[in-house]
């Protein structure tokens, strides 16, 4: 019982940033998908000032970033913009099981900066697409690429756009697109629109959620992390009221 106790005190102190500081540094690398990019660096800067550890953070599509996993890329953890890949990686073998929990909810929005949109309804736009382009993310690596096609066909909308697309490979080059003017109208990531350099938006429709499936993103410790305590503490701290804070404040519903 005492054993128990310690160890549950000094968990208690890593979260609270109490730590000796000559702990030795460690290098972790975090594997994470494009739209959760800022807000995991948000958390690593504050867990670095807590723990003195440091956090390498390699984004892309969830896709991409499931393929070198399964490649052998020396990853210690993914934070996947879905539920699908993390599971695959369980299922194989390749992710620690019981490690698989779900860090965020994440929110589609259609967007646009484009000056003939000012104040106009991007729904209604959407609808009025015309000869006009529309990015979306790659549905096939991308989850909020596929959360768009899913809102496309439950509208009806899939086949008379589906000519019309610009994909990007992840949700941060599709953002690309339709900010640079590429596409007049852009399916992205709520937390997206949060960004103080992006420019002003001329309309912004906040995609119902029944319109598609949830967008629940997971992480996952791989096995090559399996024993690795600073990976641990990490994930830990994401999943604290100080982590969860950050996630909120980044635009995303947090999970029960």
């Amino acid at each position: 019982m005492r054993s128990t106790t310690r160890i549950a005190l000094a968990a208690a102190f890593f979260l609270f940033g109490m730590l000796p500081s000559s702990a030795t540094a460690t290098s972790i690398s975090i594997a994470v998908a494009s739209n959760f990019a800022p807000a995991i660096r948000d958390i690593a800067a504050q867990f670095e000032v807590r723990s003195g550890q440091s956090v390498r953070i390699i984004s892309a599509s969830t896709g991409k970033l499931y393929a070198q996993i399964i490649n052998g890329a020396p990853f210690d953890a993914l934070f996947a913009a879905d539920a699908e890949r993390p599971q695959l990686l369980e299922t194989a073998g390749q992710g620690v099981a019981g490690s698989r929990f779900t860090y965020a909810i994440g929110r589609l929005v259609l967007w646009s900066r484009n000056p003939a949109l000012n104040e106009s309804n991007c729904r209604t736009q959407l609808e009025n697409l015309g000869q006009q382009r529309l990015a979306i993310a790659n549905p096939a690596i991308a989850p909020y690429g596929m959360a768009a096609k899913e809102t496309l066909m439950s509208l009806d909308l899939w086949g008379r756009v589906e000519s019309q697309l610009v994909v990007g490979e992840n949700i941060a080059q599709t953002l690309q697109f339709v900010s640079s003017g590429n596409a007049i109208l852009g399916f992205i990531a709520g937390t997206q629109t949060l960004d103080a350099r992006l420019p002003q938006a001329t309309c912004h429709w906040p995609v119902p959620r029944e319109l598609h499936l949830p967008i629940e993103q997971q992480a996952i410790l791989l096995q090559r992390a399996a024993n690795n305590s600073v990976v641990a503490n990490f994930m830990a701290f994401l999943r604290s009221s100080a982590g969860r804070i950050i996630i909120e404040r980044h635009g995303y519903a947090l999970p029960n």
